[in-house]
């Protein structure tokens, strides 16, 4: 086989498996965050990616796709309800996310997270080139680094963090809390979200196992009585953000976007929620400021909408079952009691759209409304951002979201105060165009120059340095 200089691991490959009308299945490159990202790391060099192929039980040999080896990892049925579902999304899920939804502790769910991670950590190692570097992906595969380690000693191992890392004092409720941290510490470079994620991890460290640490540097023992230095520091992920802006230009999406808004009815505002259907979103906190406004008259069925994308997520987790189901109560008696004949409150769609639709709708609306209760980063808002090539536009922003460290020109609201979200809709509503520009400009400075390639570069540089580092000593 091949032998790669760059493997990424992450939970999925980069490609879904489509079929055509003829019957004929093909691979098509995914249309993720975390693809989009890695992508332009990956152009143009020797690199593999491993990840599971997207269907239970489906054995395949690695193959090319557009110049990079893709190397599948088999899951069975048992693997997808226990490592995925149960510990990764049942577990691990709740427990970073501040415990918005309580996490559930089953050993079964540790054991078969063990033995997938083992089977991912084998496969990267069997296709990484001698003194190679592997880049592991997120909280589902934690155990990696340090397993891939013990196997290959020789290479170089980045991890990086997409979701938040808890305080102490809730990361210590998991029981084999231990054994996630020296997981990964396996790794040379570990990547987070926001300062305070990179903070709460060297802080559990600290508690766990006294070992030491200054400014981004943790001195790890490697058993023969020396150290080595391993980075855990910031790494904010962005977007590829000169494409959207592309697409803002198109004249179909501009034009795309004015029939939105007549579709709509032309309310003199629209608003937008665009989230993955998660308890972590704050959606139910969005609704019941928007109904009270309704109620209270700050604003009124057909002068003022709300456009709720919710993209479906994990149907087979009873929680997010369980909240589909209020949301959509709540949508339904929301509109009850204010839709006209000719205008609808909340037009709610439980679906995905393609990234050209998605711009036409930033393009349509007046503000975007990111209300997560914990979020990493949410790149939505910095698509945002990045589209509003008009100046124009309003974002307001939970300060639980890992962009409210960078868009800091956003309304920063915590979603959890009602009453300070109602104050900073109407405020958005009510603002005037210079102050919008004021504000989109400073946000969109950002977003252009701390465009993803710029991410991928940062991580790469911090990995290149500690491998200069070791082939010193």
């Amino acid at each position: 086989m091949a032998q790669s200089e760059l493997v990424v691991v992450a939970n999925r490959l980069p490609v879904d498996r489509v079929t055509d009308k003829d019957g004929n299945e093909s691979w098509r490159r995914s249309p993720g965050g975390l693809v989009t990202a890695l992508e332009q790391v990956m152009a143009g060099s020797d690199a593999a990616w491993v990840g599971w192929p997207g269907k239970a039980d489906l054995f395949m040999d690695p193959f090319e796709f557009d110049g990079n080896l893709l190397v599948p990892v088999r899951l069975s049925q048992d693997n997808l309800e226990y490592y995925y579902e149960g510990f990764s999304n049942g577990t691990i899920w709740p427990l970073y996310h501040d415990v918005i939804a309580t996490p559930i502790y089953r050993r079964s769910w540790w054991d078969s997270y063990v033995r997938v991670n083992k089977r991912f950590a084998d496969a990267a190692a069997s296709v990484a080139a001698e003194g190679g570097l592997v880049w592991v992906q997120d909280y589902q595969l934690q155990l990696v680094p340090k397993m891939l380690r013990e196997i290959r000693p020789d290479l170089t191992i980045g991890y990086f963090h997409h979701i938040p890392f808890p305080a102490y004092g809730l990361y210590a409720q998991l029981p084999w809390r231990s054994e996630v941290i020296e997981g990964l510490l396996g790794a040379d470079v570990l990547g987070f979200q926001r300062v305070a994620d990179a903070g709460n991890f060297q802080r559990s460290v600290r508690r766990l196992f006294r070992y030491p640490t200054k400014s981004n540097r943790i001195e790890v023992p490697t058993g023969d009585g020396t150290t080595r230095s391993v980075v855990a520091a910031p790494f904010p992920i962005s977007i590829d953000a000169q494409a959207f802006v592309d697409l803002a230009k198109k004249p179909e999406i501009i034009a795309r976007s004015k029939e939105i808004r007549e579709q709509l009815g032309n309310p003199k505002k629209i608003l937008l929620g665009v989230d993955r259907l998660d308890y972590t979103k704050g959606i139910r906190h969005r609704l019941k400021a928007f109904g009270e406004m309704l109620e209270d008259g700050t604003a009124k069925v057909g002068e003022v909408t709300l456009v709720q994308v919710a993209s479906p997520s994990r149907p087979g987790v009873e929680a997010y079952q369980d909240l589909r189901d209020e949301i959509e109560l709540t949508v339904g008696r929301i509109n009850g009691d204010h839709d006209t004949m000719h205008h609808t409150a909340i037009r709610y769609l439980h679906q995905g759209f393609p990234r050209e639709e998605m711009v036409a709708l930033y393009l349509a609306a007046d503000v975007l409304l990111i209300t997560a209760l914990r979020d990493g980063m949410n790149l939505v808002a910095k698509e945002y951002a990045a589209v509003r090539t008009d100046q124009r536009g309003v974002l307001v922003l939970s300060e639980f979201a890992g962009a409210a460290d960078e868009l800091n020109a956003a309304l920063m609201i915590n979603p959890h105060d009602i009453d300070g979200m109602k104050a900073a809709i109407i405020q958005a509503i009510e603002m005037s165009p210079a102050e919008q520009g004021r504000r989109m400009r400073s946000m969109r400075r950002r977003v252009l120059e701390h465009d993803v390639e710029r991410w991928g570069k940062r991580f790469m540089t911090a990995v290149e340095d500690i491998r200069a580092e070791q082939r010193e000593q």
